[in-house]
């Protein structure tokens, strides 16, 4: 199979189960405006692949996805983590429909199957990435659309943290979802934190999780910004209030720090 059917394939299964549970969804969950986003991790070997990656995303995807109405787009390559080169790219969509077509629409672009032909038609001996991994994820209802850092479209110096909170049931990943809606979103701004986007995970491993991404100037603004989260009173009494602790909601924490590509519009 060539590569340039794994996506359309993927979603088309992908759309026939997992997403009737988003689409059949009480109206109270889906808020109007809510977004939803794809967040795709590729594992690359070191060396000419990487630029065909990068050749590919800067050429041939973002400008189809934008032609398909996708955006913006952020593509990031990992600064501090494990499983390197390992690319994330992050992709919003205005609606689970949007989500399932747009990998059809993209496949019907000439354009986009010109610029790409050496990533998406690279043989099997030689192929473009090892694997990539895709998670679907709903905004939650305190952060319903996606935030561009500011300084975005000049490529001013940022990094970005991707936070994963596992949780231990359907029903802990709730009850800290609406933790932070409630809460700890205003704690957030408090201590000057900025959100990118902020997704419930819908399909996609490591389930339930709620995953996050924060951007900031440099690592000593990240330090700051914690510092001031971490010291805020109103943060020590929510942490420590019945039904919200880490112990009861939380199973596990990860996180990776990634650095935009010149061409990210994020």
């Amino acid at each position: 199979m060539k590569r340039r059917n794994f996506l359309k394939t993927s979603v088309a299964a992908a759309s026939v189960g997992s997403l009737a549970a988003v689409f059949n969804a009480p109206a109270q969950d889906k808020p109007a405006g809510r977004e939803f986003y794809e967040l795709r991790l590729y594992h690359l070997r070191k060396g000419p692949k990487q630029k065909v990656f990068d050749d590919f995303y800067r050429d041939a995807a973002m400008p189809a996805f934008g032609r398909a109405g996708v955006g913006p787009i952020g593509v990031f390559e990992m600064m501090i983590g494990t499983d390197n080169p390992t690319m994330y790219v992050l992709i919003p969509y205005s609606s689970p429909e949007q989500f399932v077509t747009t990998t059809d629409r993209l496949l019907q672009d000439a354009d986009y199957l010109k610029a790409g032909a050496e990533f998406l038609d690279a043989p099997s001996s030689d192929p473009s990435y090892d694997r990539v991994e895709s998670s679907f994820m709903g905004a939650i209802t305190g952060v319903p659309k996606l935030k561009v850092p500011a300084g975005a479209s000049e490529n001013k110096p940022r990094i970005f943290e991707l936070r994963t909170y596992e949780n231990p049931s359907k029903r802990a990943n709730k009850k800290k979802i609406e933790m932070f809606n409630n809460d700890e979103l205003r704690i957030f701004a408090h201590a000057g934190l900025r959100p990118v986007f902020f997704g419930e995970t819908l399909i996609g491993s490591r389930l339930p999780n709620l995953t996050y991404i924060l951007t900031y100037a440099d690592m000593a603004d990240h330090d700051k910004c914690w510092g001031a989260f971490g010291g805020n009173p109103e943060w020590k009494k929510l942490s420590k209030t019945p039904g919200f602790t880490d112990a009861e909601i939380v199973s596990k924490i990860s996180r990776v720090f990634l650095r935009p590509t010149a061409y990210s519009q994020i």
